[in-house]
Parts: structure tokens; C-alpha cells; sequence
């Protein structure tokens, strides 16, 4: 069973759009995962331009790949040091931590990922 950073189950992180690197709709990871995309996080503007500005393109579709492209509102399974990048700089999106993957605390803190954590609205 894949858990997440609080070592319960991993839940979904976004089947529409689908996401995670195995396309199971969870940021699960595992040895091909070299970007180990294991974040889930909910895409804002202010990332989505920041990622392009990087030569990471997420917001223009790519047919072949099956990739819908991403706006403001989505979620996604974000590579960990993308995800970090994006903190240093300032502008990393909100985390679902209850689908961020485990393995995300080899590379980020328990702390750091709580700071960021996407609040519902309910």
C-alpha cells in the first residue's frame, strides 16, 4: 500500500485531469519515477508561468502524450524538486497532503509541506 506524508493511505490526487507519473490518477513513485513526482499539488497561474519560465511547459496540451495541459485549479503530481524550486522562489502552489506520497519527505519537511497545505473549503 502507497501512504502518504502522514504514513495513512495514499488517497487520489486527480483522476480529471488524470495525473501521477503512472497515470493512476496518485503520486505514486517508483525507480523509472526520476523526477519522483510524488506532490500533489493544486496548480495556481502564479506557478503554471513560473514552471514555464523554467522550460516546463504544463498549460499547452500535448495530443500524443495524452496530456491536457493544466490551468489555475487543477491538480497534479508535481516533481518534488520542481515543488521546491518553486518554494525558494516563492511561488509554490498549495499541497493535498492526505495524496502527497511518502517519499516527498526525503526531500521536503513534514513542516515546510504543512505550510503549504491546500485548506478546504467545506
Amino acid at each position: 500500500m502507497n501512504k502518504n506524508v502522514f504514513g495513512e493511505e495514499l488517497i487520489p490526487c486527480s483522476v480529471e485531469p488524470i495525473t501521477g507519473f503512472f497515470r493512476t490518477g496518485c503520486c505514486e513513485t517508483g525507480p523509472e519515477d526520476q523526477g519522483t513526482h510524488t506532490v500533489c499539488a493544486i496548480m495556481t497561474e502564479e506557478f503554471l508561468n513560473f514552471s514555464f519560465s523554467r522550460g516546463n511547459d504544463l498549460m499547452t496540451p500535448v495530443a500524443h502524450y495524452g496530456f491536457p495541459g493544466l490551468k489555475p485549479g487543477d491538480r497534479w503530481c508535481l516533481c518534488v524538486l520542481r515543488w521546491m524550486e518553486a518554494c525558494e522562489a516563492g511561488c509554490a502552489p498549495p499541497v493535498v497532503l492526505e495524496a502527497t506520497h511518502e517519499a516527498t519527505l526525503a526531500y521536503v519537511s513534514i513542516y515546510d509541506l504543512i505550510g503549504y497545505a491546500w485548506k478546504s473549503r467545506d
